[in-house]
């Protein structure tokens, strides 16, 4: 499975931006698809996750209520809303898929990784 995210940018504290990821794969329903992010000097952390249905979705704590996870497995994308952002949102944003959905709700093991999409959030 190939990742494609996009969607990262500038933008001020407090904000909304929309990221997005594209899945080469036509079997892309049959993939848990979660978004990581990494910020400088630190480790790559969960984001928030969506099983293959779509019928379940997670959150870290730091972004519960203002981020959304969706899918469209039409046309083989997630998306991340995001909303009321901070400067600490500011990382490398990833999108992941996996079968398994302890793994994409953990990053250990996953099977595919996009390429990562930069926000920079300013204060």
């Amino acid at each position: 499975v190939q990742l494609q995210a996009s969607g990262g940018g500038l933008v001020q504290a407090g904000g909304s931006l929309r990221l997005s990821c594209a899945a080469s794969e036509r079997t892309f329903s049959n993939y848990h698809m979660g978004w990581f992010r990494q910020a400088p000097g630190k480790e790559r952390e969960f984001v928030a996750a969506i099983s293959w249905s779509g019928g379940s979705t997670y959150y870290a704590d730091s972004v519960k209520g203002r981020f959304t996870i969706s899918r469209d497995n039409a046309k083989n994308t997630v998306s991340l809303q995001m909303n009321s952002l901070k400067p600490e949102d500011t990382a490398v944003y990833y999108c992941a898929a996996d079968r398994t959905i302890v793994v994409i709700t953990t990053g250990s093991g996953i099977a595919y990784w996009g390429q990562g999409t930069l926000v920079t959030v300013s204060s």
